[in-house]
């Protein structure tokens, strides 16, 4: 067996990659060239292109062969998962795992992370593609491992890969949104309960809505396909694609249960938030009683009217007064403190 090790990828135009798998076991990295010259009688063949490039867009709308609508759809903006067969041939449309790179201002952007691949798959043929600005973990995974001799060599055990290669990178990002939720958990438990931490509840819970957005269609899409009647669709593919589909509602109910968790969260953080506020409230309000007598008995001297005692004649006016505000004050933190206990 032949196999080259290293990934070339991007080295033309519109071309991530282009693998040829012979009928005597070889895998081959193709060019432009050789893709033109491929026919069925040479092997099975998986191209995968950049979908906004027009040299791509030029060949999948004339030199593939495909019906034009079908090439409409690979190429179209819209990316919801779905499955729809043509013939013995199927459109799939999956969204998979974007690697963004540290830094990248849109690194917290679903539509960034989850990215579509429109796939045409025929028996002897797959066309895969993705924008130029994203990065599939997934298909590169599974490229690498059929370059090494262990991957799929026909059309249904790739197309179960596929599915298989992006359910498991799906999640790893469920993982890490679990992570996230723990984390947030934690910090509540300290007693933390800054504008930070209702900020990241709620940037969570909507990760959380967005996931949901696109992996249940997938879910349904999975579903759709490993029902297909496909020839090239064997039984152990099928099996396979039943497996991932069971791993993808697993992901589904691991989202539910994260959303459940960060409404827990956002009550518990409401709560701690009135109580604080509650607590600030009463506070304040013993302040404004003990400190209310005081206010009365200091504007009443204070008027500039005539007959007041202890005014500006009285050698000791100013000491019995501030006794006077004392004595008031002791009494009435007294009677808050011992009345308000009594009560309880």
């Amino acid at each position: 067996m032949t196999i080259d090790r290293d990934l070339h990828a991007g080295a033309e135009p519109g071309l991530r990659f282009a693998m040829l798998m012979t009928p005597d076991g070889r895998v081959m990295d193709l060019g432009w060239k050789d893709v033109e010259k491929w026919r069925p009688a040479d092997g099975f063949l998986w191209v995968h292109l950049e979908r906004d490039d027009p040299t791509a867009q030029a060949w999948v709308r004339g030199p593939a062969g495909i019906d034009q609508l079908v090439a409409l759809a690979l190429l179209a903006e819209e990316s919801r998962p779905r499955v729809e067969d043509v013939d013995d041939d199927l459109l799939v449309v999956l969204r998979g795992v974007n690697k963004v790179q540290p830094g990248d201002p849109c690194e917290d952007d679903i539509d960034t992370q989850l990215v579509p691949i429109h796939i045409w798959m025929t028996a002897s043929r797959c066309i895969s593609l993705r924008d130029k600005a994203h990065s599939l973990n997934a298909l590169r995974d599974l490229r690498l491992t059929m370059m090494t001799g262990k991957g799929p060599r026909s059309a249904g055990t790739l197309m179960s890969r596929i599915a298989e290669k992006v359910a498991d990178h799906l999640g790893d990002l469920v993982a890490e949104v679990e992570d996230e939720i723990s984390d947030l958990e934690d910090r509540i438990g300290e007693g933390e309960n800054g504008p930070d931490l209702r900020s990241g509840i709620a940037a969570t819970r909507r990760r959380v809505v967005q996931f949901r957005r696109y992996l249940a269609p997938q879910r349904d899409a999975l579903y759709r396909l490993r029902h297909d009647d496909a020839s090239w669709l064997t039984k152990d593919a099928k099996k396979h694609l039943r497996e991932v589909n069971d791993r993808l509602i697993s992901h589904l109910e691991d989202l539910d249960e994260i959303r459940q968790r960060a409404s827990i969260l956002q009550e518990e953080l409401g709560t701690m938030v009135a109580e604080q506020t509650n607590r600030n409230t009463f506070a304040l309000s013993i302040v404004t009683v003990v400190m209310l007598p005081m206010t009365f008995i200091t504007g009443y001297f204070g008027m500039n009217t005539g007959a007041l005692p202890f005014g500006t004649e009285h050698p000791y006016g100013t000491g019995i007064a501030t006794l006077i505000i004392g004595v008031v004050g002791l009494v009435t933190g007294l009677v808050l403190r011992y009345g308000i206990r009594g009560r309880r």
